[in-house]
């Protein structure tokens, strides 16, 4: 794998059974691994989590690009993340190489990981800092009979 080539971290909707793994990620990637990011903090957002720099750590999976994938993936990440460019004043992330902890054997590997941009509205800190444990709202209760 090439510097270029890094492995994303992914924290929020592009965990595996989230609503944005299957479409994003499903035949692009070869490993998903458990990991965590130190030195950020995790925030709600609207229907979609930001990590921001900050003194903890967020929960997530190192993903790998498929052999030949990698360039496609990091066009439609960059897409879906809102990430035109370094500082773009477009952008609602900002793509940036960080050391990620591969929990499976304490490794740090360089990753490539989407923070808030200044753009970004951040909601509420997700405590933890793991986006699959938040709070989330009840949903309402279906209309019609109920069956046992």
């Amino acid at each position: 794998m090439t510097a270029e080539q890094l492995p994303f971290f992914v924290y929020g909707t592009l965990r595996p059974g989230e609503v944005n793994h299957d479409l994003f990620l499903r035949g692009r990637v070869t490993a998903e691994e458990p990991a965590r990011l130190t030195g950020a903090l995790l925030y709600d957002g609207p229907g979609y989590p930001y990590a921001a720099h900050g003194d903890g750590r967020v929960a997530g999976e190192l993903v790998t690009a498929a052999p030949g994938a990698y360039a496609e993936l990091l066009v439609v990440l960059d897409r879906l993340e809102d990430y035109f460019g370094p500082r773009h004043p477009r952008n609602l992330y900002e793509r940036e190489r960080r050391e990620v902890l591969r929990l499976r054997d304490g490794a740090t590997v360089p990753a490539w990981v989407y923070f808030a941009a200044p753009a970004a509205r951040l909601g509420p800190l997700i405590g933890g800092g793991d986006w699959l444990t938040r709070p989330r709202a009840p949903r309402p209760a279906p209309d019609g009979p109920r069956t046992p």
